[in-house]
């Protein structure tokens, strides 16, 4: 009987979590064509990474990022989670293994050269990070200062249209400080800075932390909209499973500092894999 019941609960769950995934699906896949959803190429790349600080922080990490994915990736606190994204930024370099970056292997290369790929890249940081001095048109315009060429009035066309794509109004927010916005308002700001230079890759790090449930559904959406409307490649770190069922193309689950399972949502709850249920019990 405690069997029976048992196996109920994990029915009843698995339900649950393929609802979940469910409820953003249609939305996910909606102006793609068949060609889109199929393709292949690869655009991050992890083989084989191995970093270590006194003591082993990844081992052997593999996976891979297709062109319009979104691998989302989770573990337990210290897992190394994180420090895969500043290995794809080439802010770390492995001990052993390869990064790549559009087929590149970027681990070996010079300071410049690793500026020129990370132009590839936005990033968007824990708790948004914007900088209190600057106002929020002065923040989105800071990478195109930067990094480009463009002049006063381009730079000012890109900010306008990357602050209305994230779903904030320019003539409301470009004079405003950080200090003056909501949490949620602060993260898409961040988004807006990371896509600013129109980049083929979005690394984000813990974009939902700290934010209400129906905020944390408004990044989740807007991370999907990216991919659905510009076919960004999107390398997620969170720990907010509800988030990741929506949003993620892929999961990468670490645990003991390796990657245990790689897969879509779908697979992850159908795994019967002891750790990933026990990963995914709470929700």
């Amino acid at each position: 009987m405690v069997d029976r019941a048992r196996s109920s609960d994990r029915r009843e769950s698995a339900d649950v979590r393929h609802a979940i995934r469910s409820e953003l699906e249609v939305d996910a896949c909606d102006g793609q064509s068949s060609r889109e959803r199929e393709r292949i190429v690869p655009v991050v790349q992890l083989e084989d990474v191995t970093l270590s600080f006194d003591i082993p922080i990844i081992q052997d990490v593999s996976f891979v990022a297709c062109a319009g994915e979104t691998v989302v990736i989770v573990g337990e606190s210290g897992t190394g989670k994180s420090t895969i994204l500043k290995l794809i930024l080439r802010l770390l370099v492995p001990e052993r293994g390869r990064v790549l970056i559009d087929g590149e292997d970027i681990t070996h290369l010079s300071f410049e050269e690793a500026l020129v790929v990370r132009q590839k890249m936005g990033m968007v940081f824990q708790g948004a990070a914007l900088f209190d001095s600057m106002s929020v048109f002065e923040n989105v315009a800071y990478p195109l200062r930067e990094h480009t060429e463009m002049n006063e009035e381009e730079i000012d066309q890109r900010v306008r249209e990357k602050l209305q794509f994230v779903d904030l109004d320019p003539v409301r927010v470009v004079d405003q400080l950080p200090s003056e916005l909501s949490g949620g308002m602060r993260k898409r700001v961040g988004i807006a800075r990371g896509m600013a230079n129109n980049p083929e890759i979005m690394l984000y790090d813990e974009p939902t932390s700290g934010l209400d449930p129906l905020t944390t559904a408004t990044i989740t959406r807007l991370i999907m909209k990216l991919q659905r409307e510009l076919g960004v490649t999107s390398v997620v770190v969170s720990h907010d499973i509800r988030s990741v069922f929506r949003m993620a193309s892929k999961v990468a689950l670490l645990n003991d500092r390796r990657v245990c399972f790689f897969g879509t949502p779908e697979e992850m709850t159908a795994s019967e894999d002891r750790y990933v249920q026990s990963f995914l019990g709470g929700l």
